[in-house]
């Protein structure tokens, strides 16, 4: 059986302001610079969603399109989109909504959507064209 990464890409535009409460205003300020506006700050972010699995032999697809489309759009679009992540979306208000924290969230809620066949292999969390991450859900001991 062949496996095959299938990768599918969303946009999504979310504000949010990086501030850790136990720092006071000047370190907050000096640590993250213009992402610690009190007014927030907001990016167009593009995420790519890679899934694997074997191509189905009766319709020669990993996954339908379809199902993958809604599931972005329930999972992700409807939780991020047009959102100030720190303040409306529950995992950031005790989490500094990093470009790192940010692909971790996406990754928790996309996990358990994609069991056999298939499964969710990598996410890409672009903040800008010169900034991303990547995720492949292990944890790493340091």
């Amino acid at each position: 059986m062949q496996k095959v990464y299938l990768s599918r890409k969303i946009y999504f535009s979310a504000a949010h302001r990086y501030h850790n409460p136990e720092w006071s205003d000047q370190k907050n300020k000096d640590v993250f610079g213009p992402c610690n506006n009190p007014h927030g700050r907001g990016h167009n972010y593009e995420l790519e969603v890679t899934i694997h699995g074997a191509i189905d032999e009766d319709s020669g697809m990993v996954m339908n399109l379809t199902d993958l489309d809604r599931i972005l759009r329930d999972k992700i679009m409807s939780q991020l989109d047009h959102r100030f992540l720190d303040r409306e979306v529950d995992f950031f208000k005790s989490r500094i909504p990093t470009t790192e924290n940010i692909v971790h969230y996406c990754w928790l809620q996309l996990e358990s959507e994609f069991r056999k066949p298939n499964k969710l292999f990598k996410l890409k969390l672009f903040e800008n064209p010169e900034l991303f991450v990547e995720y492949y859900g292990q944890t790493i001991d340091l």
